[in-house]
């Protein structure tokens, strides 16, 4: 029986795959890892165990692996893209020494570790369309630079130490339990709230932006998935380039008018979410995931924006 931590438990990704895995492993089995000022409420609170686990803590992180005897690590802790930008020194405190000293404990107690990378990994040099598995990454953002860096020591602490390393590059995703909390891909989370209150939205983003995207549902099959699979078929470990939708706000706007014919939509460019969507794929080339552990997407753009309307209709009782 696998036992599991996940760090960062109460972020974006970390809430509901926390609960996935507690309906996969049993509640007991995974334990919530949050920070002071973060703790878990509700459901995430009352199901399973919960302790506080710092990044930047080493020992605080090797002291619950040893309590609860943990084989598998999820460290989600990270700075999304625009906040990054804005706290360079505190995202790589974050993202690359925190995950130093979760790389350390698992080293020593034998865990595996997942370990997310993103479509910020690649930059303007990057070939944009069917971005490659193995192609020429120089992302110009502080979050860019931390993920390539998260990708190659996670892949140097497997070869040179045996560690279990494994991660995905996540395109932008798309939730109806978390908000928004300051990423690029953001406007294609906060674009359905405005819907569905019947306000005009104004995008950030400019017409034609596109973008990878994934629905909530297929990250965290795509997290889970991987960190099943037989080792045996890995001929990559980090940085598994993962994909299900790519559009621009035009596409997913008319979606959504699909939906709520009354529906609106305005521009008002956001220069620095503008300057970091540039330099990101508009559609990463899966393949490598789709032969060595048999990645495949369940939602594209119309099943997940009928199925994010739905989901939200209880904010507004006159949808």
């Amino acid at each position: 029986m696998k036992k599991v931590l996940v760090i960062g438990a109460t972020g974006q990704i970390g809430s509901e795959l926390t609960m996935a895995l507690r309906h996969r492993y049993g509640c007991e089995n995974i334990v919530a890892g949050y920070i002071h000022g973060s703790e878990p409420k509700g459901e995430l609170a009352e199901s399973g165990p919960m302790a506080v686990a710092d990044v930047t803590d080493g020992q605080g992180i090797a002291d619950i692996v040893r309590e609860h005897r943990i084989d598998t690590i999820y460290n989600l802790a990270a700075l999304l893209s625009v906040v990054a930008e804005n706290k360079p020194r505190l995202a790589w405190q974050i993202g690359i020494d925190g995950l130093w000293n979760v790389l350390e404990v698992a080293r020593e107690q034998h865990c595996a570790v997942f370990t997310p990378s993103s479509i910020g990994s690649f930059g303007l040099e990057t070939p944009h369309e069917m971005t490659p598995q193995d192609t020429i990454q120089r992302p110009r953002t502080i979050y860019g630079v931390s993920k390539v860096a998260t990708e190659l020591i996670s892949d140097w602490y497997y070869y040179k130490y045996g560690v279990d390393t494994r991660s995905v590059r996540f395109p932008g995703i798309i939730s109806y339990v978390t908000p928004p909390g300051g990423g690029t891909t953001d406007y294609a989370v906060d674009i359905f709230y405005y819907a569905v209150r019947g306000e005009r939205f104004t995008c950030p983003i400019k017409a034609g932006t596109r973008m990878d995207m994934m629905y909530m549902p297929d990250a965290l099959r795509a997290a889970i998935c991987l960190m099943e699979a037989n080792p045996d078929g890995l001929k990559h470990h980090n940085g598994f380039n993962v994909a299900a939708m790519s559009f621009d706000p035009d596409m997913i706007y008319h979606a959504i008018k699909k939906h709520l014919p009354d529906f609106e939509m305005v521009y008002d460019i956001d220069p620095l979410k503008q300057r970091i969507a540039d330099s990101w794929p508009d559609m990463m080339d899966d393949s490598c995931a789709r032969q060595e552990w048999g990645w495949a997407p369940r939602y594209n753009l119309p099943a997940m924006t009928a199925d994010m309307l739905e989901k939200l209709k209880p904010l507004n009782s006159s949808i």
